[in-house]
């Protein structure tokens, strides 16, 4: 399905619709290169409560489904002086598929993160947090979406 942007906000069905609408987000005027899904390593769910922090660009997902709780990229780093907060959607749904977008520098380090949610209420699509990575090397951030 292609995004619905006919509303208030934008809606979306699936994971591509959730990329897509990171990509069109332009992260500090930056393109999004890469969109991961986010998965649950203890039991393979897509479904989240998440928390976050967009001032200190800390984001904490927990699992539906097992509890399993787990950090966005580099976010455990900042997670002392992070004030973590309940992500919701205007709709009052506090369940999301999550995806983790990056922008890229010239030499292919991360440049921007990017945290998209997609309410599994009403499919409202919304980016919750994001931050400059201003450090090298950054190829482990990519696996831990």
């Amino acid at each position: 399905m292609a995004i619905d942007t006919s509303g208030d906000l934008w809606r979306g069905e699936d994971f591509e619709d959730l990329a897509d609408f990171l990509r069109e987000y332009q992260p500090g005027g930056y393109a999004v290169e890469r969109v991961s899904e986010a998965v649950c390593a203890g039991c393979a769910g897509k479904n989240f409560n998440v928390m976050a922090d967009d001032v200190e660009g800390c984001v904490q997902r927990v699992c539906v489904v097992c509890g399993d709780a787990s950090y966005v990229a580099d976010s455990a780093d900042c997670m002392g002086e992070a004030d973590l907060d309940e992500c919701a959607c205007p709709c009052g749904g506090e369940e999301f598929a999550v995806a983790v977008g990056f922008a890229f520098r010239g030499d292919g380090e991360v440049r921007w993160i990017s945290v998209g949610l997609r309410c599994l209420e009403d499919g409202s699509l919304g980016v919750y947090a994001d931050w400059k990575i201003d450090y090298s090397p950054t190829a482990h951030l990519l696996e831990l979406s």
